[in-house]
């Protein structure tokens, strides 16, 4: 049940007894108002080295500030103090340049020439002592140049603008002086011509920013491109990052020129560069902070929830069975249990002044004993945290809008309390849940997207936004599994399968009548009816079983700053495909698994993108050669899209529910061999502090084998160094090699090792190996005994799997396209009809209407039937070849649907150059019938104009799916034959959706329409239709037509009366476009 909302001001004080109360969930207690500026300045042409200012300026999304626009004027003084130098400005301005490292300098402009207002202190710059570092300056006459080895800082003199060299090569640069008023700030730079941006902290959507203006303001929404926790960093793949030295809200404006903005009378920011976006993040978090390090419990699944329910205060159901009493929880730990389902914490106090009944210790010991930890919520403070942690034993917070709502330091400082009081009253990790972070939360806390709901469009637009965290060094961000609000147990099983391959992920029940049934509010994930109840348990249990690869590769993060979850940008910055949106609905895990979630209803995934290199399908074995992109990947509900990347090596542990059930008697490494590879083992004891002191071990894992063919496999294994309170003295371990063939010999330490002959044999045995090549394409099973030192495994005369070229996709013939409509066109003054840009001819055009007193205004759309269905995942544009240049696209957006009633998100976007030259524009891969292309701006800025002299695409044609639902778009109902009943002349009628074998149809190639037992759809008769025997008869032969409808006899598939409710019969009617008559097929 969603509570009702209620004001901040409404809450009164608590009392400090843990009786917590939540003000209102996704209501913040006040909202920040935003600015918008004055007259947008116009950018001067400019254009070096590939960095462009040419093209409309997008203005910062800030309110008119008031007073005029000042900047400072040109250089008239130069000085240098050790590190640090000073430039005044004619206006009475002075900036400081602070040389911290090599690769790191801070520039500060004070308008009035002092350097006192420094609000942020050291909370977002913790470290900027990095020892001497060599600086130098001179005179290059139109400048000063600053160089520190790594850098040449430019201070141009007239007017004063910074630029950011290496070597000759631009890295950034002002278009024009920073200018600002009584209430903000605004710095503009060139941006290049191939540039991207990244950062900006949790954003809730696509994480390739340029041509996107982004709000770096907290707002407590959390929709689609709302801002969860916001930053105020990016970073340019031109190589650099910066993050502004402030508090206060600001907006990023990603055009050309870049637009910075903040809500302030100052400008303060740290730079950084390096060779790679790694490099740059690993600086960032050298400065504002590395992500904090986990305790493992908190990689495993927790459980928010209100278990007090008859506390007087609870504003929820105070009936709520099994939920009165605190200790109730524990009971929810047996159910977990008995189910065999890994989890690993709780909140059980997560509600509208749930509060927890006392004593909390006796239940966090009960809690303790299945395996479960406890941690607690709140609304109003910390006012009892040393008690909770260090006598009850609580081991997490999660913070809450209705305290920290306000955001920016209010915020910042919450979850330090939080922080200190986990580790002020034990020897525990911090472990805190937030909303509203900032820079330099990373350190600190994991962050959440807020309250979200359980639908298909929540979940793609999650995808991006937790990947697109780490991009702002916060490897620990999550959204609650399926949302707070509504869902299915369809949505929550897919959601859970791709959250679990991310560091910290968690369930929210108590919030509405979901699942698994009507009237039940739990989320967890044993609550649910097979077949979900199984694929759940499936997906823990391979989380718990990647425990030490997740857990390495978060220490990665809290070592350099690279996430566990990496945009794929971060693994292929050279790859065109993997710097822009198109690759953002997969990521890495790490740097051997790739994730591609199924994000909508079906069981077909497209355009999974493999880069360069050889990529293993984790379940089937099949290996594919990149770069490209596998379309039609079968994945029923069970099964996520998984791919190891060629050289993989996947330390596991044994299967668990629960950090330190058992012990890691046996460690397996999971390899995937292909030329030379590594991986570094990390280990400490998993809950304390200790590791910070040095209390940890590592194991280096070195293989060699063929890049292709067959030859000598070689696993080399370090002895583990270092050490920690529960580091095995010795231990046993497994390797499982993904390869063709047995091995002609297999020696550990140059002894032979005994073949076994069963699968069986080998899983009884202490020693052996075993080659299955029925097992995933072929794995060999090594075991070697307990080991406590340095060992290597040698398999001699194997082979590795053959690599499958990705079917490339081809140009989709034109020639059945046709005009769906168009906003604008030219027929007066020259022949600039829509239908020329797609009819092969360059010398023809479409052109926007402009012979008439006023030209339409911006943005001008084509809508394109392309006469049947396509995967689509390009398209190509080429501006007007007739000499002129007016109507080229700058801006675009480019939708493929298969109704033009209902678009969706578009599939690609970005800003084409203002050249002649023939353009592309990588879309992620969508099946549909008809393509829209929308010009947001034309190129140049010239006038309000759209032309093209071709639009093409590429793809593969994506006939409709067998053995699918039909689904009705006006009612989400599905076409059913009522009891599976397949007696001639029997009614079908729409029904909920339960995708039973009576609810599956085949639209056949000869237009039989057919489902359960072979018989036909039959729309002989307009009034009624049918089911009956397939005889080929007219009426039973139908067409996929326009806008998702059915057609037979010139007519749709309608139902009667246009009805939506259970038991409505079909009818043939004449086609009119609504959505009773749209209908789609849904594996």
């Amino acid at each position: 049940m969603r509570l009702p909302s209620i004001r901040r001001s409404q809450h009164r004080q608590e009392r400090n007894d843990g009786q917590r109360r939540l003000g209102a969930r996704a209501r913040p207690a006040r909202r920040r108002s935003r600015r918008t500026p004055g007259a947008a300045l116009l950018a001067a042409a400019l254009t070096v080295a590939g960095l462009s200012a040419a093209g409309p300026l997008a203005p910062p999304a800030a309110a008119a500030p008031a007073g005029a626009t000042a900047t400072a004027g040109n250089v008239t003084g130069f000085t240098q103090s050790g590190n640090t130098f000073t430039v005044t400005a004619s206006g009475g301005a002075k900036a400081r340049v602070v040389v911290a490292r090599a690769d790191i300098f801070r520039l500060w402009l004070s308008p009035d020439g002092t350097f006192t207002n420094d609000p942020a202190g050291s909370d977002l710059a913790t470290t900027t002592d990095f020892g001497s570092v060599a600086t130098s300056w001179s005179d290059a006459g139109a400048y000063y140049r600053i160089t520190t080895g790594a850098l040449s800082i430019r201070v141009n003199k007239a007017p004063l603008r910074f630029s950011v060299y290496r070597a000759d090569n631009p890295v950034w640069q002002e278009t024009q002086p920073t200018s600002w008023t009584g209430s903000q700030t605004t710095q503009y730079l060139a941006r290049g011509a191939d540039e991207q941006f990244y950062g900006t902290g949790l954003r809730l959507g696509e994480w390739a920013l340029r041509g996107k203006t982004v709000p770096i303001a907290v707002d407590n929404k959390w929709r689609e491109n709302d801002n969860a926790s916001p930053a105020p960093f990016y970073m340019s793949t031109n190589g650099y990052g910066v993050m502004r030295n402030t508090w206060a809200p600001g907006s990023y404006g990603f055009n050309a020129p870049t637009t910075l903005t903040h809500d302030e009378k100052r400008f303060d920011a740290w730079y950084f560069t390096g060779d790679s976006l790694k490099s740059v993040l690993d600086a960032y978090t050298d400065v504002s902070g590395k992500p904090f390090m986990a305790p493992m419990w908190g990689f495993e699944l927790g459980n928010a929830d209100c278990f007090n329910a008859s506390n007087p205060d609870y504003q929820g159901d105070h009936n709520r069975l099994r939920h009165q009493t605190t200790p109730d929880v524990v009971g929810y730990a047996t159910d977990a249990r008995a189910a065999d389902m890994p989890s690993g914490w709780f909140l059980p106090n997560d509600g509208y002044g749930c509060g927890y009944t006392a004593p909390l210790k006796s239940t966090v010991d009960a809690l303790k004993a299945k395996g479960f930890q406890t941690g607690l919520w709140t609304s109003t403070g910390l006012g009892s945290i040393a008690d909770e942690v260090g006598t009850a034993g609580s081991r997490g917070v999660k913070t809450d809008v209705a305290w920290i709502g306000s955001g920016y330091k209010y915020a910042f400082d919450g979850v330090q309390q939080a922080v200190d009081g986990i580790e002020k009253n034990s020897d525990a990790r911090r472990y805190v849940w937030t909303v509203d972070g900032w820079a330099g939360t990373q350190r600190n806390a994991v962050v959440w997207t807020g309250d979200t709901h359980g639908t298909w469009d929540d979940m793609r637009w999650h995808v991006p936004a937790i990947t697109g965290a780490g991009l702002s060094g916060l490897n620990y961000a999550a959204g609650d599994v399926d949302g707070i609000f509504g869902g299915s147990p369809k949505t929550y099983t897919r959601d859970l399968q791709w959250k679990a391959f991310t560091p910290a992920f968690m369930t929210m029940s108590g919030w509405g009548a979901t699942n698994p049934s009507t009237g039940y509010q739990d989320k967890q994930p044993w609550r649910f009816a097979e077949p979900y109840l199984s694929i759940n348990r499936k997906y823990l249990q391979l989380k718990m079983r990647l425990m030490p690869y997740l857990y390495t590769m978060s220490r990665v993060a809290h070592e350099s700053g690279v996430p566990s979850t990496r945009a794929m940008v971060l693994e292929y910055p050279d790859d065109p495909v993997a710097r822009g949106n198109a690759t953002s609905g997969q990521f890495m895990a790490g740097d051997s698994l790739l994730v591609a979630p199924v994000v909508s209803d079906t069981s077909v995934r497209d355009g999974i993108y493999l880069p360069a290199g050889t990529w293993t399908d984790y379940w089937t074995g099949r290996t594919y050669a990149g770069p490209g992109r596998l379309n039609g990947y079968q994945a029923p509900l069970d099964t996520l899209p998984l791919f190891v990347k060629g050289g993989g090596i996947v330390p596991m542990w044994p299967q668990m529910n629960h950090t330190g059930e058992k012990p890691v008697s046996t460690l397996t490494y999971d390899i995937h061999p292909r030329g030379n590879s590594s991986f570094s083992l990390y280990e400490d004891d998993g809950r304390t502090r200790a590791h910070e002191s040095g209390a940890y071990a590592r194991q280096q894992v070195d293989v060699g084998a063929p890049t292709s063919g067959s030859g000598t496999v070689t696993v080399n294994v370090g002895a583990p160094t270092g050490s920690y309170v529960g580091k095995p003295a010795s231990r046993g371990y497994e390797f499982t090699l993904h390869v063709a063939s047995a091995p002609t010999a297999l020696t550990v330490d140059g002894a032979a090792v005994a073949r076994l002959t069963s699968k069986a044999a080998y899983d009884s045995a202490a020693t052996g190996w075993f080659f299955d090549p029925a097992d995933r394409s072929g794995v060999l099973w090594i075991k070697t005994g307990s080991k406590a030192g340095a060992f290597s495994v040698s398999a001699a005369g194997t082979s590795l799997p053959a690599a499958e070229p990705l079917p490339s996709s081809a140009p989709i013939d034109r020639s059945a396209w046709s005009l769906a409509y168009a906003d604008s066109q030219e027929t007066s003054a020259e022949n600039g009809a829509a239908a020329g840009a797609f009819d092969g001819n360059p010398a023809t055009l479409w052109h926007t209407a402009w012979s008439g007193p006023k030209p339409a205004a911006l943005p001008h759309e084509i809508q394109i039937d392309l006469g049947a269905r396509y995967a689509v995942d390009g398209l190509g544009y080429l501006p007007r070849q007739d000499g002129g240049v007016n109507g080229r696209i700058g801006g675009y957006e480019v939708y493929v649907s298969d109704t033009t009633a209902d678009w969706g998100p578009p599939v690609a976007s970005g800003t084409f150059p203002d050249t002649a030259a023939a353009k592309t524009a990588v879309l992620s891969p969508k099946t549909g019938r008809y393509l829209r292309l929308k010009a947001l701006t034309e190129a140049g800025g010239r006038g309000p104009w759209t032309s093209a002299a071709e639009i093409s695409l590429t793809g593969r044609p994506a006939p409709l799916p067998a053995d699918a639902t039909l689904v009705n778009a006006a009612s989400a109902s599905c076409l059913d034959r009522p009891h599976s009943a397949t007696t001639p002349g029997t009614e079908p009628t729409l029904y909920t959706c339960h995708g039973g074998p009576n609810q599956r149809w085949t639209l056949q190639g000869d237009g039989r329409l057919t489902g359960l037992t072979g018989v036909c759809l039959d729309g002989a008769n307009a009034a009624r239709v049918t089911i009956r025997a397939c005889d080929g008869s007219p009426g039973q032969t139908w067409q996929a037509g326009p806008q998702s409808t059915l057609r037979t006899g010139g007519q749709c598939l309608t139902p009667a009366g246009s009805g939506t409710a259970n038991g409505t019969t079909l009818t043939r009617a004449a086609c009119d476009n609504t959505p009773a008559q749209r209908w789609t097929f849904t594996p």
